[in-house]
């Protein structure tokens, strides 16, 4: 048996598109069906081409719900303030900041929460991190 990818229905592609590559994904691939109306797009880290996320975009409108009972997506990363000050700077909300040098959650467009956890030791606390609140869900 053999993981192949995670997937997640979004609304708006190009938004979905800019928060993934906010976060440091790369597009692998792209498929349009035009019979079935729907777009899927395949994502992964560099160097984790394996571990993929699919995004699947329906062309016909539509109202999701329920991001949070899904879960959520995790991601080890090498500079967990740096990526979440490149996020900010992106205009995506830290939803819970990394006050331990450790974890942080952020949102998709459309409602999916994703961790992000510090590779190896947690970072010493930081400013301004360490006296961000909590913003919405996460």
């Amino acid at each position: 048996m053999k993981y192949l990818h995670t997937m997640v229905r979004v609304t708006d592609l190009d938004a979905s598109l800019a928060f993934y590559a906010a976060l440091g994904l790369n597009e692998l691939r792209r498929y349009d069906n035009e019979g079935g109306r729907f777009t899927l797009v395949f994502l992964a880290a560099p160097g984790d081409e394996q571990a993929q996320v699919e995004l699947t975009y329906n062309w016909d409108p539509e109202t999701l719900a329920g991001g949070r009972n899904f879960g959520h997506l995790a991601y080890a990363v090498d500079d967990i303030y740096g990526l979440c000050q490149k996020l900010m700077d992106a205009g995506i909300t830290i939803n819970r900041p990394p006050r331990d040098g450790r974890m942080a959650f952020v949102r998709s467009p459309d409602g999916i929460s994703v961790e992000l956890l510090q590779a190896g030791d947690a970072l010493p606390p930081a400013a301004p991190w360490s006296d961000m609140p909590n913003v919405g869900e996460w």
